[in-house]
């Protein structure tokens, strides 16, 4: 049967109230303003602190030009870009060419000007000229010097030097000495009364801020028409750095066009001038052989024999010249970190794929100097490409050695054809023999020299022939502002604020360990509310000696306290004396507090109530009717008072009091005796209503043994002070005790909506059985109703002075 008895519903369903998600953010609306004033407050200071960063754009379109003289000649261009657009980028963001883009413009000294809040670069004005005339390359001071004019002719310059601060007055147009550099400062001529500084640079202390700034993309896709857009914090050193590195780029692409040529050149020239001297040489000792010997008619099959041995050894000259070339391409390979190109005609050699791998070598090294500008040597990405760029050496001397193999194949070949050319000669008389070798050597000396003065004159006319394969479209000019935009910024830190403050609200409520609620009760026990009691707005003293629900009789408060009255009358019906009894999880509730004031209430509709202060081991309630508590509850347990010799009387009609008496050595026991029972049941024979003040059943047992004689069990959780655990609490209690008269009563409510729970119970879809009609008087308190609660508005404090008076 005790089965029967148990509550097993539930836990009420419960959906999302938007409304209430809007009424907790708009609770703290203060926080919300507050945190975006302070944002906006950041965004206006970040705005003055910030120095404004400036962009500006060029355009270089790709096209693979030929001069006159090539469409001509036919003449194809040694120099070989394969996906063009992707390799160049790297070209243009080398080290190379940003150095020498730097030597275009004015990079040797910068000048600043220090305002009160930041220092801002004067570029491309020079507000005082600075002559120097001796610098160290290398060191030389590169500390800030600051300038303040003193007179019309002198002017002070300060500078760190160490920890201190160095400062010295000069004359315009003073020799000045400083370490690593001796210059001048001629005139003062745009020197006011700011205070101005300048400092001394080199072309590489500008590299990571080009670079850094610097970026490139396609102006369309499959477009030859590359995109560069420039970012500083000066607009015009933007545009002419921009311009700059767009001059120097089509001037270095022209420049390594044209190198492949040069070096072929070079070489030519090298073996040119030892051929010169072997041709000279060989023609006078074929001269003088003709005047010692006499001119010699030499047969037509030993003039044909001639030729082919001219012809071979010829060809072995050619192969031995390229012999040269391979061997000194593959020690540039070995020895050099720097872009190479092909030297004298090695495609051929190389089975075609030399050019290629020499390009990839060259973009993987421009690639490398990029990294450099933003990592050093030791870093990852540099440690990449070094092992890119030795995979691509590799497979380059691997080519080599197999084009070294053939030409080594080719000049055998050819020494066994020698051979039977001159086995063919041997059969002749020896001087017309010694002839035909003189005649021979000459023959193959004039050819070699001319086969070689003609790749001369195609090197020269590719040279010639070159046109830059870039051409600027666009001048880079002073940019606009992209960073940082006011608009922008502010509407960021309005958002970061609104962010913020929905956020603090949003982590006050997930920190917060208590309940606020009746939702949050609803959401944790399937026990019904009966009522909910507002806290009240006013000064409570620690024992409660106002009984509030009678001082105020038209309040908020008080009207919630009849409204648990009310709720009451249902339960235990058929009783015709009821026994209440009042717990909480732990002290501190308000459970006697809301004891007084529901006894008092009932009081009020012609009830007999007694209030019994069964908490034997710390009770207050007789300090709040102004009880001698010497004897109490615990003495008639003990047998030392009769009924009538600890019931008092009290101020209230119909309202009688029994104090808990002096703190016993066995509470629990008492309370748990056949004499406490004895003691209710004479009870019931006098009041209508017994209302018991127990223990805390979180902390002791004391108030079990009257939990399961009560007729009714109202369970206190106090708003703000009860953690989720107390929600728990009455389950346990009706599940252990199979008690079906469990009711809660949410204590100290307030319309403070922060910590209220955004869901809202659905009472038509739950399936919990009993539910009791009340409210929680949320925005009523001006209705009129509640006299007592009224207050007058800040703005009708002159009706407060009228009334002082």
């Amino acid at each position: 049967m005790k089965s029967e008895l148990l509550q097993e519903n539930k836990l009420a369903n419960q959906d999302i109230d938007y409304k209430k998600v809007l009424k907790i953010l708009w609770s703290r609306w203060y926080w919300i303003a507050g945190c975006v004033l302070i944002a906006m407050v950041i965004s206006y200071i970040y705005l003055w602190y910030t120095p404004p960063v400036y962009t500006t754009s060029a355009s270089i379109k790709f096209d693979e030009k030929k001069s006159e003289i090539t469409e001509l000649l036919k003449v194809s261009n040694f120099y070989d870009r394969t996906n063009k657009m992707q390799s160049e980028t790297f070209v243009i963001q080398s080290n190379p060419v940003l150095i020498n883009a730097i030597s275009r413009i004015d990079y040797k000294i910068s000048y600043f000007i220090k305002g009160r809040v930041r220092t801002s670069e004067t570029y491309p004005e020079i507000p005082y000229p600075i002559e120097i005339i001796s610098q160290d390359s290398i060191n030389f001071n590169r500390q800030m010097y600051d300038l303040r004019n003193v007179a019309a002719n002198r002017f002070e310059l300060s500078h760190k030097n160490g920890t201190q601060i160095e400062k010295k007055i000069y004359h315009y147009g003073d020799t000045i000495k400083k370490p690593g550099v001796v210059f001048r400062i001629k005139s003062s001529a745009g020197v006011d009364g700011s205070l101005y500084s300048f400092r001394f640079n080199k072309k590489e202390d500008f590299i990571g801020r080009v670079s850094g700034g610097l970026s490139m993309r396609d102006a369309a896709k499959g477009s030859n028409v590359l995109f560069l857009s420039q970012t500083d914090a000066n607009a015009f050193f933007a545009a002419d750095i921009l311009n700059a590195i767009v001059g120097e780029y089509v001037y270095f692409d022209g420049s390594q066009r044209s190198l492949a040529a040069l070096q072929t050149i070079e070489f030519i020239d090298g073996q040119l001038k030892f051929l010169s001297d072997e041709v000279k040489a060989s023609g006078s000792a074929l001269e003088q052989f003709k005047r010692n010997k006499g001119l010699i008619d030499i047969s037509t099959n030993t003039q044909i024999s001639v030729g082919k041995l001219t012809q071979r050894e010829t060809e072995k000259s050619t192969l031995k010249l390229e012999d040269l070339a391979i061997n000194q391409l593959e020690q540039q390979i070995l020895n050099n970190k720097d872009r190479l190109n092909l030297n004298f005609n090695l495609e051929e050699s190389g089975g075609g794929l030399l050019s290629s791998l020499i390009t990839q070598l060259n973009n993987l090294i421009i690639e490398r100097e990029k990294k450099l500008n933003q990592f050093n040597v030791n870093s990852q990405p540099v440690q990449e490409s070094d092992n890119q760029i030795a995979v691509i050496k590799k497979a380059i001397v691997n080519n080599i050695r197999l084009a070294r193999e053939r030409n080594q194949r080719t000049q055998r070949y050819v020494d066994v054809q020698i051979g039977l050319a001159q086995q063919s000669l041997n059969t002749l008389p020896s001087a017309e023999r010694d002839f035909v070798n003189l005649q021979s050597v000459f023959n193959i000396n004039q050819k070699v020299f001319s086969y070689l003065s003609e790749k001369k004159l195609e090197a020269q006319i590719s040279k010639a022939a070159v046109v830059p394969g870039a051409t600027s479209v666009n001048q880079a000019a002073p940019g606009y502002i992209v960073a940082p935009v006011p608009k922008q910024v502010y509407t960021y830190g309005m958002f970061f604020g609104l962010a913020s403050g929905i956020g603090l609200i949003l982590l006050i409520r997930i920190i917060n360990p208590y309940i606020y609620d009746k939702e949050t009760v609803e959401s944790l026990t399937n026990i019904p509310i009966i009522g909910i009691i507002r806290k009240f707005p006013n000064y409570i003293d620690k024992e409660n000696r106002q009984i509030l629900s009678l001082e105020k009789p038209k309040s908020i408060f008080a009207e919630s306290v009849r409204s648990v009255r009310t709720n009451l009358s249902y339960l235990a019906s058929e009783a015709e004396s009821k026994v209440i009894c009042v717990t909480s999880e732990i002290a501190g509730e308000g459970k006697s507090f809301v004891t007084v004031n529901l006894a008092s209430t009932l009081a009020l509709i012609d009830k007999k109530v007694v209030l019994v202060a069964a908490d034997l081991r710390r009770s207050k309630l007789h300090k709040t009717f102004s009880v001698n508590n010497s004897k109490g509850l615990s003495n008639y347990l003990a047998n030392q008072e009769t009924l009538e010799g600890i019931t008092t009387k009290t101020d209230v009609e119909n309202l009688s009091f029994i104090p808990s008496g002096p703190v016993p050595p066995n509470p629990s026991e008492l309370l748990h005796s056949k004499k406490m029972q004895d003691f209710i049941a004479e009870l019931r024979t006098r009041y209508d209503f017994i209302l018991i003040d127990t223990a805390p059943v979180g902390l002791v047992s004391d108030a079990i043994p009257l939990i399961r004689q009560a007729d009714i069990n109202l369970y206190v959780i106090r708003s703000g002070v009860s953690k989720y655990t107390a929600g728990s609490v009455p389950d346990r209690i009706s599940r252990e005790y199979g008690l079906t008269n469990v009711v809660i009563v949410l204590n100290a409510f307030s319309d403070d909506a922060l910590y209220s729970r955004y869901y809202s119970t659905n009472y038509a879809t739950s399936s919990q059985a009993t539910y009791y009609y009340y409210s929680d008087y949320s925005g009523y308190s001006s209705s009129g109703y509640y006299t007592d609660d009224e207050k007058s508005g800040w703005w009708k404090f002159w009706n407060i002075l009228k009334k002082d008076k």
